[in-house]
């Protein structure tokens, strides 16, 4: 079906074309020319009619003209240049000729753009449903992905299918559950495994601790203290002397023991000082009888950290440990050279609420071992998938590093223009597509996937948590209930005798 001409000046990158019919943006064509069939995505439409130009101000001139010059209408659009279907997608050397038709891609050409080696399937074309959208699984795992949109455009909805999909591989899913929403889920493709938000602090190294106290670096005397409450405290958990399960508290007891030696550092005061902070904040993250969190990820499983009790302080700290220990345990395996002990290391971490764990605009600890496992985690099969419904607060350099991005529906432009700085595939006329797309309609784009895409997500079969509460059905129905249990008990008084 020919939907345009090609006209004006073309270019290796984009085709101008007037059509007679309304083609859909989003929507896959083809141009034949010199051997080639190039695909192409219309990214761009206007309607316009020269006998009725923004020139004109009279109203009634323009009612009159309306109603004669309806032949005068026009439509113009803009096709984005994909490559050539016959030569693996390569882009040509060569543009297209002006008068040159353009016509719509057929399924089959369609079906076999969209067969990968290792197919995850997200849904279905907006444009033709009965077209299959799938990505590839293996640039998902290692070069990592972004899955944004604002509140309620389907986002949570996203990350259950790509869960679902990925599990059908046996994959290790690692979710830092910052609001519960997958601690309860069900999945048609595996099981959850609830990992509890504690860490042995026989697993942690002394600069965490020292950054959970707030020790300065320059301050050499309170680390020094600190360094040898530090060992003492370790070496009680080893010997089984320690008599709580907070290590901070242990660490505080043995320098209040020190302490009350009358030829003691008084200094000692102002790191204990330090350690009583933290204990407040802290009290709750540490068990001595805890397992190493990442002994417990089981393949084939939705390993699921619930964060939802805790604050963002202890979130980060966790955070910042678990993918840490991943990467420097991935690192071993490797330079050990023992490749299968190395594949089974591998981890997709997924972190809900990306930027609270990684701001844009301050530091954390998070944020500085995302940014990390971002950089080198595809080298030792760690992944990552930042989830956000506030791209724009989302740090610059992780987001920059996912090569893969699903974007639902962003309306501010802030947030447009954040990701599309971080992504090289988001051309301006994509981003104007993003606040007209409906709930569950993603653009896809990356590694995974040889073309952009405007994709209906598919509706998650299992079940979860994280829907939007029904406040209104809940609190209507007040009365009727109230009515009922009246209703209910003047029965029950009418049985007994009563008379009202």
């Amino acid at each position: 079906m020919v939907v345009g001409i090609c006209v004006g000046e073309t270019s290796l990158s984009e085709i101008t074309f007037i059509s007679d019919k309304m083609p859909k943006v989003g929507e896959y064509v083809t141009i034949e020319y010199d051997g080639k069939k190039v695909l192409g995505m219309v990214e761009n439409l206007i309607r316009g009619n020269d006998a009725l130009n923004v020139d004109i101000n009279d109203f009634k001139a323009i009612q009159k003209i309306s109603k004669i010059g309806v032949e005068d209408n026009y439509i113009r659009g803009k096709v984005k240049i994909l490559g050539d279907v016959n030569d693996n997608l390569k882009l040509p050397r060569t543009p297209a000729l002006p008068g040159t038709e353009i016509k719509l891609a057929d399924k089959e050409v369609l079906s076999e753009i969209f067969k990968v080696a290792n197919p995850i399937k997200l849904g279905c074309l907006v444009n033709q449903s009965d077209v299959d959208v799938n990505v590839d699984a293996n640039p998902i795992l290692s070069r990592h992905l972004a899955i944004l949109a604002m509140t309620g455009a389907g986002k949570s909805n996203t990350v259950s299918v790509l869960i679902d999909q990925l599990l059908t591989y046996s994959v290790p899913v690692f979710v830092f559950d910052m609001h519960g929403e997958y601690k309860d889920a069900e999945f048609p493709n595996g099981d959850v495994n609830i990992i509890r938000p504690k860490i042995n602090p026989n697993y942690m190294d002394f600069h965490e601790i020292k950054k959970l106290v707030n020790i300065p670096s320059n301050a050499y005397l309170q680390e020094r203290f600190f360094r040898k409450a530090f060992k003492t405290a370790k070496d009680n958990l080893k010997n089984g002397k320690a008599n709580s399960n907070n290590f901070l508290q242990i660490m505080y007891d043995i320098l209040y023991q020190e302490s009350l030696d009358e030829s003691s550092d008084k200094r000692i005061v102002d790191v204990m000082n330090k350690i009583d902070d933290s204990m407040d904040r802290y009290s709750k993250l540490f068990d001595k009888n805890a397992a190493n969190i990442l002994s417990n990820i089981k393949p084939a499983h939705v390993n699921v950290l619930d964060l939802s009790q805790v604050d963002e302080s202890v979130a980060s700290v966790l955070v910042s440990h678990i993918l840490r220990n991943s990467l420097q345990r991935s690192k071993n395996a490797a330079h050990s050279g023992n490749k299968d002990e190395l594949m089974d290391n591998s981890v997709f971490f997924i972190l809900e609420e990306a930027h609270i764990l990684a701001p844009n605009r301050r530091d954390s600890d998070s944020k500085r071992w995302i940014q990390r496992v971002a950089r080198e985690g595809r080298k030792f099969g760690l992944g990552l998938c930042l989830v956000s419904q506030s791209p724009k607060t989302v740090d610059h350099d992780a987001l920059s590093q996912m090569n893969n991005m699903i974007i639902l529906r962003l309306v501010e432009p802030e947030d447009q223009r954040h990701v599309q700085s971080a992504s090289e595939s988001l051309s301006q006329d994509l981003v104007n597509q993003l606040p007209s797309l409906n709930v569950g309609e993603a653009i896809v784009l990356g590694l995974m996937s040889k073309v952009p895409t405007l994709v209906k997500i598919d509706e998650f079969k299992g079940r979860r948590h994280g829907d939007d509460m029904d406040i209104v059905s809940h609190f209507k129905n007040i009365k009727q209930r109230q009515a009922e249990e009246l209703e209910h008990d003047l029965k029950e008084s009418e049985d007994m005798g009563y008379d009202y």
